[in-house]
């Protein structure tokens, strides 16, 4: 009988598939195990954005689908093909084209916290929690903590909010000089085409998911098709209007929401805030208020040229000219060392209505005092109180042509009690207002990201709940006539 011929026969066949089978999977996690770093720029180290947030997700997805605390918190990563991220971190020496900045290679390194602040700080700073950070690498800072977010799920079904790691504000920053609107707009133009072949774009059509800007939300709103006028048209596109942005600074529609800034603090340890707080409770400060910052003369209606002549008039304030790279303003050691030494630091508006030296300034203790409710108060709605007198003073000046006030007058008559409150409340807040390391995971405090992820994924079900309810699911997103606030003084 040929029986056992047969049967050796197809033994070997089967042995021969199972052995390909594995060859194959072997030499595919191979291919991602040996790109999992990215080279060297400058001598910085960058994860490569693919094979990571991958093998990221499939970790936690195995790890968490089980957990219940994770339940409504799931978010999945889309994975972007590699020109909208990590190919603009390849190409790091364009990103500031059109300026006369040096190129951003050199805040690549540590995850996109930037070089790392030696211990030679003459007792400014107290731990190794501290680097040189670019306000525009946000969106790479965020993103890498996005990849060691607890509930992640590789099941798009799942997910609460979709989260889209397009570095936008990296990418327009190539071409904001430039006079070709084609070349302005085009990156964002595949982006969305790309979204929206995906299968988990057609269950809200896009309205579940969120991107992350460094730059304010405006650099994407440009109204009209000319040369003349700044940005890039992509929170315009239709599809762009159907997802939420969370940016250094938000735009007055509802999809626009205000995160803060990036600070040079970014602790991988609870007890390194604590650390930092009690520090800064018991500082010396011998100087009433101060300014950090360069005059606007171009800007016509601008106050800052009224707040420098004040404080330099005054032997109460501490004036710190950043014009033309003076006083090394770029230097978080500068910085913090101003702010440590006054008791409020003056906020009026800088290039638009935020400034970066908020969360300088209160990272350091220093009570904020705002000139325009547009500078705070109507932006980080999710991180900072609704009563603004608990931590911060208000002087309603919008323009030169208002000014008829005395700021130290007003300041001197806040009484000591008043000043501790305020200052208690700012020291409550750094948590909340800083970005911890990527590589670590802080307990005991919420920061920035989590913060953010949770208003995100909050805002997302009420968007739900209003389409469960039949009601108009676009109200907010592609309608300007629907204002997320105004700035008014109430």
């Amino acid at each position: 009988m040929e029986i056992p011929i047969t049967r050796s026969c197809a033994h070997h066949t089967w042995f021969a598939i199972l052995v390909s089978f594995l060859l194959f999977t072997i030499l595919l996690c191979f291919d991602y195990s040996t790109t999992f770093d990215g080279p060297a720029i400058n001598g910085a180290t960058f994860p490569v954005n693919k094979p990571e947030s991958l093998s990221v997700i499939m970790k936690n997805k195995t790890r968490n689908d089980a957990d219940p605390s994770c339940t409504g918190r799931y978010v999945y990563i889309h994975d972007l093909p590699s020109r909208f991220n990590h190919d603009l971190l390849q190409n790091c020496q364009v990103l500031t084209r059109g300026t006369d900045k040096p190129n951003m290679c050199p805040y690549m390194e540590n995850w996109g916290l930037g070089p790392e602040i030696g211990n030679n700080t003459e007792g400014i700073l107290i731990n190794g929690s501290w680097y040189f950070t670019n306000q525009f690498l946000l969106e790479v800072i965020f993103h890498n903590r996005m990849k060691n977010y607890r509930c992640l799920t590789n099941d798009s079904s799942l997910a609460s909010a979709i989260f889209v790691p397009f570095y936008a504000g990296l990418d327009v920053s190539r071409f904001l000089w430039d006079s070709n609107l084609t070349v302005r707009d085009s990156s964002g133009f595949d982006l969305v085409q790309w979204l929206a072949g995906k299968p988990e774009w057609k269950k809200m059509w896009g309205r579940d998911h969120f991107l992350v800007s460094g730059r304010i939300a405006w650099d994407f709103r440009r109204q009209y098709d000319n040369e003349s006028y700044w940005g890039s048209k992509f929170r315009f596109l239709p599809e762009s209007m159907n997802m939420s942005m969370l940016a250094v600074e938000a735009s007055s529609w509802n999809n626009d929401y205000a995160i803060p800034y990036p600070t040079s603090f970014h602790p991988s340890k609870g007890n390194e805030i604590l650390e930092w707080q009690n520090r800064i409770r018991h500082q010396k400060r011998p100087y009433l208020f101060t300014f950090t910052g360069a005059p606007r003369p171009e800007l016509e209606n601008s106050i800052r040229g009224k707040i420098i002549d004040h404080c330099r008039a005054s032997s109460v304030c501490k004036f710190v000219d950043c014009s033309n790279g003076r006083e090394k303003c770029d230097n978080p050691i500068n910085v913090i060392e101003v702010f440590e030494q006054a008791v409020f630091c003056l906020q009026p508006p800088g290039d638009s209505y935020t400034r970066r030296s908020i969360f300088d300034s209160m990272l350091a203790g220093c009570v904020p005092v705002f000139f325009h409710p547009g500078t705070a108060y109507s932006q980080y709605l999710w991180f900072l109180p609704k009563n603004r007198t608990k931590y911060s003073v208000y002087i309603p000046v919008r323009d030169v042509s208002e000014w008829n006030v005395n700021v130290e007058k007003i300041l001197m008559g806040i009484s000591e009690e008043e000043v501790y409150e305020m200052r208690e409340e700012v020291l409550k807040l750094i948590p909340m207002i800083i970005y911890a390391d990527p590589r670590s995971k802080l307990e005991d405090f919420q920061d920035a990201f989590d913060v953010a992820v949770q208003g995100m994924i909050k805002r997302i079900e009420q968007v739900r709940e209003v389409i469960r309810n039949g009601g108009d699911a676009g109200v907010g997103f592609a309608d300007e006539n629907h204002y997320k606030y105004t700035f008014s003084d109430n």
